[in-house]
Formats: C-alpha cells, structure tokens, sequence
C-alpha cells in the first residue's frame, strides 16, 4: 500500500555509508551484511545512527545497481575499511511511504513514479529509500514502513500544475 505521496524539502544529512554496485540479483545477498557492517563501525567509533538504514541510488536501478547504503549520522566517522562518509542530499522531494513486504517495493516505486510522472514533475535520476520499519519491528509484512524518496528539478516540467505543497 502507498501512502499519498507529497513534496517537501530536505536537508543535507551526513551519513555513513558503503558503496556498493551490484547485479539486481545479488541485492538481496549484499546489502544485508553491508548494513552491518556499517552498523559494526558505527558502534566501534561510539556514533549512534541518526535515523533508520536507507539505501541511496545514484542513478535509476535497472539490471544493475549503483548506490551507497547506510545510516544517518549526526557527526563525522573515521573512514574504516569499506565504510566512508558521504551525504543525503538537501534536495526538493517527492515523498512517499510504502507499507508492505521488501518484494513489493518494485511495484510500488512503479506507481510513485507514474505519480510522479502524471504530475508532470522533472525526477532526478536519483532516489533513496528509508526503511523505517522491517522484520526487526515484527513478522507481520503488512506492518513494515519504507520511505520512498524521489529528487526534483527546481521546476515542474508543465507550469502551473498542482504539487500537492
């Protein structure tokens, strides 16, 4: 399920991140143990994350993927291994929250982006997902929060036309 999607402004945000490039295939095997692992440096240097794991896609997702997944962070790390400082963008965003299973959310960026789209909005060819709750919030599927993300141009393609601001 999707939640109405809405357009807000955010800040930049410091995060600790891998990056990882990876075939569609091998997402499931990968990002998990990434997410650890930047977990287990965080803990190490005595940084809290500041917010739930996200994965930041640098450019569309297709057979392969191309992006930096992390947490946020509320002050400098050590680089350490794998793990390197990058940022959140502060960005113009089309927002949304998909409630739901990991195997839908192919399905549901393809309807916030046919929203995003419809709305005759100009999309970044970056995105990011925060996963606000998951399997460690409980086994019901129907109960987990993912935060869909979607970076804007300073202006919509079609003037005039409703954002939902």
């Amino acid at each position: 399920m999707l939640e109405s999607p809405r357009i807000i402004q955010t800040n930049e945000q410091l995060t600790a991140v891998i990056h990882l490039c990876v075939l569609r295939a091998e997402i499931g095997q990968l990002m998990g143990p990434a997410m650890a692992e930047v977990g287990s440096t965080l803990a190490a240097q005595e940084i809290a994350p500041a917010g739930p794991c996200f994965s930041y896609h640098l450019r569309m997702p297709t057979d392969s993927f191309d992006f930096e997944v992390g947490f946020p962070v509320d002050r400098p790390i050590t680089s350490t291994g794998r793990v390197q400082m990058s940022r959140l963008p502060a960005a113009r965003v089309a927002r949304s929250v998909y409630r739901g299973g990991y195997e839908g959310l192919g399905q549901a960026w393809g309807e916030f982006i046919a929203w995003v789209d419809g709305e005759g909005l100009d999309a970044q060819d970056r995105l990011w997902e925060c996963y606000l709750t998951g399997p460690e919030s409980g086994k019901d599927p129907d109960q987990w929060r993912t935060e869909l993300n979607r970076p804007l141009a300073d202006e919509c393609r079609h003037p005039g036309v409703s954002t939902g601001r």
